[in-house]
């Protein structure tokens, strides 16, 4: 039998002489559930807050993008290419030429990226899951249509009206110095567009981009050959994203960046994480606090079982001894109330992910506040709250029970 453990049970559980340490006790470990509680609901908001972040963005990212060391476009022609559509695990296939035109529909007028894409990105994307109005469609007959951000729309006065009909005017300056010409107009390109439907991502997207079909693009940039932006792969779900990507760099050497989703957005996931680790320690720290209630309960139980101590010490329990009977009863308290409020908090998440307990206003992306529970956040959170428990129960058991012990002996 474990004694010190056995003792350390009993202390918890029975009816001190005083009153106060059994209430400082029962606070003590409400206070470490509500912030083990609290780090739990709180990291898993994160967690859905940051998926959804990295869904959209994946909506105008891929897998694998592929792109020029030098120069703004290149031509993905050559048996390297060809093979790269073959290897295993590449599914998607879509070639992007994007640029920067003016856009203009009666007296609006507004810049935007122009995203040209070839006929895979809708499969690859799931883009039709963005759209919010109309439908995802670039071309019908000798028509060119495209896929409008909903801000642009806003701005440009077309989403809330009949523009379906009416083209919008694209304007890009073509390439090269055009020679011989005194109309200003000679150096525009001028072509038009009609609007097929509506997509809402974020403001970043929505106030910045529309999707035509490439060849629009190409047209409109004066591009004659089949030059891209970007190649961008979209992979099948048991590939192995770091060998296609390996194998795609060897491929096509050092002329050509390969970036895997986390490359193309190495800013934006790095300030999610650390955003994340951030409210990981602020919510430590205020644990931190918390966890003094049990210095106080350990202290006033200590001298509460003087007599305990002089008892056990004339029957031979050695220092140590009646030292982790002190330190277990920190540590007990610690792991009651961290389980506690890791139920608790669990309850709370599904509870949300279940019933939306929590929503948003209308013109949100999601109804409801998203949450994700992750399995390493419960091992961080449960490994943090008994690391801060141990520190905060050996203090008082080194300084009073060794006074005790020295009183006994």
């Amino acid at each position: 039998m474990n004694l010190p453990l056995f003792i350390a049970r009993r202390y918890l559980v029975s009816k001190k002489s005083h009153n106060a340490i059994n209430i400082i006790s029962g606070v003590a470990l409400g206070g470490i559930a509500i912030g083990t509680m609290a780090l739990i609901i709180v990291l898993s908001a994160f967690n859905g807050i940051s998926n959804l972040v990295r869904s959209l963005y994946n909506s105008f990212g891929t897998d694998i993008e592929i792109t020029a060391v030098k120069g703004k476009t290149f031509i993905p022609t050559g048996p390297k290419f060809e093979n790269i559509k073959h290897y295993d695990g590449v599914k998607y296939y879509t070639e992007i030429l994007q640029d920067r035109a003016l856009l203009k529909y009666n007296d609006q007028q507004t810049l935007a990226m122009v995203k040209g894409v070839s006929k895979d990105f809708s499969a690859m994307t799931h883009f039709d899951t963005l759209m919010r109005q109309g439908k995802f469609e670039l071309q019908q007959g000798q028509l060119d249509y495209g896929v409008f951000g909903r801000g642009i729309g806003y701005m440009l006065n077309t989403a809330q009206t009949n523009a379906d009909y009416y083209s919008i005017t694209c304007y890009a300056p073509k390439r090269g110095i055009q020679q011989g010409s005194v109309n200003p107009g000679d150096a525009i390109t001028e072509k038009h567009i009609f609007p097929a439907g509506y997509f809402s991502i974020n403001d970043e997207f929505d106030y910045g981009y529309i999707i035509s079909s490439i060849d629009f693009a190409r047209s409109l940039f004066d591009y004659k050959d089949s030059s891209v932006s970007s190649v961008e792969i979209g992979l099948a779900k048991n590939a192995n994203i770091a060998q296609v990507k390996q194998k795609i760099r060897e491929t096509l050497g050092a002329d050509y960046k390969v970036k895997d989703r986390y490359e193309q957005n190495d800013k934006l996931f790095k300030t999610l994480e650390t955003e994340k680790l951030l409210t990981f320690i602020i919510l430590a720290m205020v644990l931190v606090i918390a966890t003094f209630n049990i210095v106080g309960s350990l202290s006033m139980l200590i001298l509460d079982k003087e007599k305990d101590i002089d008892i056990l010490w004339k029957m031979g329990v050695d220092n140590n001894s009646i030292q982790k009977i002190f330190l277990y009863e920190g540590l007990l308290i610690t792991f009651i109330g961290a389980a506690i409020g890791l139920v608790i908090g669990t309850l709370i998440c599904l509870a949300q992910m279940q019933f939306h307990l929590v929503h948003f206003s209308q013109g949100f992306v999601v109804d409801a506040y998203p949450v994700t529970l992750q399995f390493m956040d419960y091992i961080y959170v449960f490994g943090a709250v008994l690391i801060i428990g141990f520190f905060s129960s050996w203090y008082p058991v080194r300084v009073f029970a060794s006074k005790g012990i020295k009183k006994a002996a």
